[in-house]
Order: C-alpha cells, then sequence, then structure tokens
C-alpha cells in the first residue's frame, strides 16, 4: 500500500524490500515475532505474511515523531468474509541479554485492514531490535452481525451424522446410568460408568478386569486423585461427550489421567491444547509438565518460546526460583538449548 502510494514500479519496490532486510516473522503457540536486523534511516517496513489463526497476517513499521507499529490481515476472501476480531499485546525490545521491552495495553480491534490499528511507540529503536504480537484471543466477526465467535480454545472437526448419533446415544448410557456396571470413587464423590467403555479405552482398565484384582470383584475403581469434576471430564472424553471448554479446564487433570491408565490419544490431545498457548506466565508450569509427562513437543516448544524467541529475559525471577527446583536433568536440558541458541553462525 504504502510503496503503491509513492508510485514505484513492481521491480523497484521489490528492490527497496531486499535492501531493508529481513522481513520474515518467526511464529509459535500464539506468539508472533519479528526480528529487524537494520532498520536505519528508513520511513517504512512490512513483513513477509505469517499465517496464524485462520488469517494471513502482516505487521509493518513506519517512522515519524514516533515508531509506529501496524497489524493486518493479509486481504483475502477469509478476511473479506470473516474479519479478525483480535485481542492482543504488542512489545518493542532491542535484540540482546539486556533487552527492556516496551509493551503495548492489551488491545481488542476488527481489523480489516492496515488502517484498522497503529500502536505509537513513544521511544527510539535504532539498529537491531525485535516486535512481538501476542495473541489472547481470536475470533471470526460475521458480516451480517452475528456474534463473534472465538477460534481458540478448540477448533471443532466435522463429524458425520452417524458418528454424532453413536456419541449422542453413549452420552445418553452415561448421563442416565444406562446399565453401569461399575463404580468410579473420586476424592470427593463416586460416579457410575461401564466396564466395557473403560476396558476399551484403556489397558489399565482392561488389566483391572482380566486379571483377579480387587477392582475386578468388587466392581469398584479407586480414583482419589482427581476430584469429582474433572473426574466426570475424563468420563465424558472417554464417552465422546466432553465440551472443548471443560477439556480447556481440566486439561492438567486429564494429562495426569491420561499417562496413568495409558491413554496415548487423551495424551496427545492433551500435549497439542497445551502447546497452544504458552504464554509467560505458564511457561516453566508447562516446561516441568512436560518433563514429568514425557511429552516432546511441550518441551521443545516451551524451549523454543524461552531461548529462540528470548520470553525468558521477561521472566527473569520466575526462572531464578525455577532453577532450585527443577529437576537436574531438565536443567542440563535448557542449558543445551542456551549453547545451541548462541553458538556463533
Amino acid at each position: 500500500m504504502y510503496e503503491s502510494a509513492l508510485g514505484l514500479s513492481s521491480a523497484l519496490q521489490q528492490s527497496v524490500r531486499e535492501k531493508m532486510g529481513d522481513t520474515k516473522v518467526e511464529t509459535i503457540s500464539r506468539l508472533a515475532q519479528w526480528k529487524i536486523d537494520n532498520f536505519g534511516p528508513c520511513s517504512y517496513k512490512k513483513s513477509d505474511s505469517f499465517k496464524l489463526g485462520l488469517w494471513n497476517w502482516h505487521i509493518a513499521i513506519e517512522k515519524n515523531r514516533y515508531l509506529n507499529v501496524r497489524l493486518f490481515p493479509e486481504p483475502s476472501r477469509q478476511s473479506k468474509d470473516q474479519p479478525p476480531l483480535a485481542r492482543f499485546i504488542l512489545r518493542v525490545s532491542n535484540l540482546g541479554i539486556s533487552r527492556r521491552p516496551y509493551i503495548s495495553p492489551v488491545h481488542e480491534r476488527l481489523l480489516r485492514n492496515s488502517d484498522d490499528f497503529v500502536w505509537p511507540v513513544d521511544t527510539t529503536f535504532y539498529g537491531r531490535f525485535v516486535i512481538d504480537v501476542e495473541f489472547l484471543d481470536l475470533k471470526t466477526c460475521p458480516l451480517n452481525g452475528g456474534q463473534a465467535i472465538s477460534i481458540w480454545p478448540a477448533q471443532a472437526n466435522m463429524q458425520s451424522l452417524a458418528t454424532q448419533s453413536a456419541l449422542q446415544t453413549l452420552s445418553h448410557m452415561l448421563d442416565d446410568g444406562i446399565h453401569t456396571d461399575v463404580t468410579i470413587t473420586t476424592a470427593d464423590g463416586s460416579l457410575k460408568a461401564h466396564k466395557a467403555v473403560l476396558v476399551a479405552c484403556s489397558p489399565v482398565f482392561q488389566s483391572m478386569f482380566l486379571h483377579d484384582l480387587k477392582e475386578k470383584e468388587s466392581s469398584n475403581i479407586e480414583i482419589d486423585d482427581m476430584s469429582l469434576e474433572s473426574c466426570m471430564a475424563l468420563l465424558r472424553y472417554i464417552y465422546g461427550s466432553i465440551k472443548p471448554e471443560d477439556f480447556w479446564k481440566h486439561r492438567l487433570a486429564l494429562l495426569a489421567a491420561a499417562n496413568k491408565y495409558n491413554m496415548i490419544d487423551l495424551k496427545a490431545a492433551c500435549e497439542e491444547s497445551l502447546l497452544e498457548d504458552i504464554n509467560t506466565g505458564n511457561v516453566l508450569e508447562r516446561l516441568q509438565e512436560a518433563w514429568l509427562y514425557s511429552l516432546h513437543k511441550l518441551k521443545k516448544g516451551c524451549l523454543t518460546y524461552l531461548f529462540d524467541f528470548g520470553k525468558i529475559y521477561d521472566i527473569e525471577d520466575e526462572v531464578s526460583n525455577f532453577f532450585q527446583t527443577a529437576d537436574r536433568e531438565l536443567l542440563t536440558e535448557m542449558f543445551h538449548e542456551v549453547l545451541t541458541v548462541w553458538k556463533p553462525t
């Protein structure tokens, strides 16, 4: 848009962009990061497009009295028919160990083009600096004026009518206690379920009823490390009727249960969910969970967030406390990650 306004030819526009330096934006989870090696005397610079959520995005910077940062979706059928309602925070900081970020308030804007949002940064950044955009929520906003709908925490998979019918039947069996034959005792109450369904989903449950164990004799399973509410969420997952918000709320308890009862699909679903919303407030907890349950993708995502994206500088006090209690092997992995990131090229 800016180059076109100057009347530059396409070839000249491309040449100008190449001289401006790196324009690639890296993304992880809900964070987009643009490292700018040299802004120099340029008055305008736009990033390459990057995918986050349902849309392709651009970041642009302009220099006049202030450094103005713009965030906007790339023009497309998607952004035209369902423009994003975005809730986000921006940070600008110098590259290096002593980075001190300049942080925006939380913004919530309907974004359609480059004029819908501009953030004037009342300070000067020259040379190498980085711009972070952390999306707190993204919603599709129908043009007919309907209610905006979040694309997070879950994007439901389309299911066939036959599958939906089967899931409704299982849910009906659980909710109404139809021919239940096993009792689950939790930390604060008990639930009824079906042995056949539990056995089908977990080799641990299968072993309980296959061998002469107390569960087989009493038709009672003790799960005293889960609350009644989180155990019901586990059953609703098993029976195919869990709501996204309940999965979101209980995913740490579900992860522990998935690991305990060797439910591989549930464990993978929890890992993907925890990987989706890494931020400075939870990354150390997520790293600990990843280590405890051998979640390699989540662990890599946390380490990448901390070191490759430099977010460790934003939580120095929390990291110091973490180092005092974390497992030694985990600290060794973190140290190797530091060496990899800071290795001279």
